[in-house]
Parts: C-alpha cells; structure tokens; sequence
C-alpha cells in the first residue's frame, strides 16, 4: 500500500511541476497577410518588326463572384518576335493603384507563369528578382506559324522559385498561391 501512496505521490507532483500557466504571456495576434487586389491586367505586346502594339487585357473591378470580367484577346503575326510588357492595376481605389509597383517591390515572392496551346509559340522572361530568379513583368514573345489558341497568363504569390524547372517558367512545382490567372484567345495570322 505504502508503493501505491508513493507512485501516487510521485504522479501528482509531476503533474503539477508539469503544467505550466501560460496566463501570464499574452498571445501574439495572427495579423492575416493581405493579398493584392488586381482589378486589370494589360498585357503589351510590341512587335519587334515596328507594327502596332497589341494590348490583351482583363478587368474586372467588382472582383471575384460579381460581375463578369471583361477580357480582350489579340491577333498576332506569325513568325515574328513581340516584347511584353504587364502591368497591374486596383482600380477599386480611387486613384488607381498600381500594383504592379507593388510586384516589383516583392519580386522574390512573385512570378508570371504563361501555358499556351499555340504552335511554335514561346514566352521568354526578360526581368528576375535580387537572386537571379525570374519574375515575368517583362517578357519576349516568339510567335510560330498561323492558329488559334489560348495563352494563360498565371501570377503565382511565394512560389518556390528553386524547384524543378519553375525558372524555365513550368508551374508544375511552383507552388505558392495563385494572385490572378487570366486565359486569353489568341489568333496568330
């Protein structure tokens, strides 16, 4: 009986020097991280053999669930290079901001991803971050022969830029979370 009160005596000391009363530190809040709110996104596409520009764009400035975004695809010419050139834009701020700044800011924790259907058509990154790692604000277009398609215009937040092949610009083991993602029609002629 004496081992019993012993073993018990030993239990509930342990028990008590155990526990500790934490009442006395106050929680750290979870401050949540705000997203960027993106509105409109202009793509420039300029045509390194002088012709006119052509802009692909989505807007939409009531946000997700409301109404429905406006996005206006491109014609492009065949067998020639455009250089691009995205900027961002919340237009539910009066003025607008721009959030492109704000991408340029955060570089590291950015990247553009661009998946087509197109034959012969390529995007090439012409900006990176502090680390060498491309971002996708700026860009070289290689246009293939004559078709239709789609080209799908990605913008991944805290991407893991050293995975496999993300700096060639494959979002399979990207990661992160997706800020905008916009599917354009393309017609290349």
């Amino acid at each position: 009986m004496k081992k019993y009160y012993l073993f018990l005596f030993i239990a509930l000391a342990v028990g008590f020097t155990s526990c500790d009363d934490d009442d006395d530190e106050p929680e750290t809040p979870v401050v949540p991280v705000e997203e960027e709110v993106i509105t409109t996104l202009t793509y420039t596409l300029t045509p390194d053999n002088g012709g006119a520009d052509v802009v692909l764009t989505f807007q939409d400035l009531d946000g997700e669930g409301g109404n429905d975004a406006t996005i206006t695809g491109g014609t492009l010419e065949a067998n020639i290079t455009y250089s691009g050139a995205i900027v961002l834009l919340n237009e539910q701020e009066n003025p607008a901001e721009n959030v492109t700044e704000e991408i340029e800011e955060e570089d590291e924790e950015h990247q553009f991803f661009f998946i087509n259907d197109l034959p012969g058509f390529s995007v090439a990154y012409g900006d990176q971050d502090e680390n060498g790692n491309p971002i996708g604000l700026a860009t070289t277009i290689t246009v293939g022969d004559a078709g239709s398609g789609t080209l799908t215009v990605v913008l991944r937040h805290e991407p893991d830029k050293e995975a496999a092949n993300v700096s060639a610009g494959d979002i399979t083991n990207a990661g992160g979370e997706t800020d905008i993602e916009v599917e354009f029609p393309i017609t290349v002629q």
